[in-house]
């Protein structure tokens, strides 16, 4: 047999495997320890909500909000069904957050364009009034605008927390995206320039293919935090056809003895198209996030 085939055959001959076991330090068991603590203390006002909101009045009172069913029930949720119009109040909050959404985002790239890349004078200054904007309680602002609702004919129609809210996280998505889009190269936006793109070109077909990761981390925080939103909208929307789900929860306290069961079915169904809307855009908000860490 040849050299050559002697080395054939021994390069065909499969090698063992090398056992090699990764030996975890102390500082990871601690760190892997930590993180399911804190995962399992996050989950654990849901899964207190999800297990008593399929329980009966009789079990809860009987047994407390720890203990395991001893029967799954769906009078919770046919209970508080009958009490509040949720298809109303759902449609209400499905309206506004995705309005409030696309609106803030929207006006956050028409307002961030001249600061981040135009050649505003006290740009910065502009930038720290609407971060500080973004800190003022809701309390401080409730007396104008329930007056300007007023004033404009808005009150008590869904137009009102629309506009408010449209406003205030458009305050803060300007700030956020003017930052990212001075962290953009110059040289990009000037050879645009020099191939003739105008001023709308460049921020439709050069801007925004850039910033979509950011875009798109803002429309999911924008609907989440405008679907949770309670005391502006419980002072504009006094009306019960306007009231968003938030609001149709917290009427359930007022107008009835409070059923703790009840209680929780709602609160579930108040957050179950939040965690699906979660669920829908996760990939998307983890490359934002990802995006704008890396840029």
């Amino acid at each position: 047999m040849s050299t050559t085939q002697t080395r054939e055959k021994v390069s065909l001959t499969p090698k063992p495997p090398h056992n090699r076991v990764q030996r975890r330090k102390p500082s990871e068991w601690v760190l892997l320890a930590v993180a399911v603590i804190a995962g399992i203390a996050i989950f654990a006002p849901f899964g207190l909500i999800i297990l008593n909101a399929f329980k009966s009045t009789q079990d809860y009172s009987s047994n407390g909000p720890l203990s395991w069913p001893t029967s799954f029930s769906v009078d919770a949720f046919v209970n508080y069904l009958g009490r509040v119009n949720f298809g109303q109040a759902f449609w209400n909050s499905v309206i506004i957050s995705l309005l409030v959404a696309a609106i803030a985002v929207v006006l956050s790239l028409m307002s961030a364009y001249p600061l981040g890349v135009g050649r505003v004078k006290a740009n910065g200054i502009v930038l720290a009034v609407l971060l500080v904007a973004t800190m003022l309680p809701h309390e401080a602002l409730i007396y104008p605008l329930f007056y300007g609702a007023q004033a404009t004919g808005t009150f008590n129609t869904v137009w009102s927390v629309i506009i408010v809210f449209s406003v205030l996280q458009a305050a803060y998505g300007t700030y956020l995206l003017a930052s990212v889009m001075g962290a953009i190269p110059k040289e990009l936006i000037e050879a645009a320039q020099l191939d003739g793109a105008s001023r709308w070109q460049i921020l439709w077909k050069v801007l925004v293919p850039i910033l979509r990761p950011s875009l798109a981390v803002l429309v999911v925080f924008f609907f989440i935090w405008t679907w949770n939103e309670f005391y502006i909208p419980v002072v504009l929307l006094a009306d019960q056809s306007s009231q968003t789900i938030p609001i149709a929860l917290a009427t359930l306290r007022g107008q009835h003895n409070i059923d703790i069961t009840v209680l929780n079915a709602g609160s579930l169904l108040s957050l179950l198209p939040t965690l699906v809307f979660f669920l829908l855009f996760q990939r998307t908000l983890v490359r934002g996030v990802a995006a704008g860490a890396v840029k």
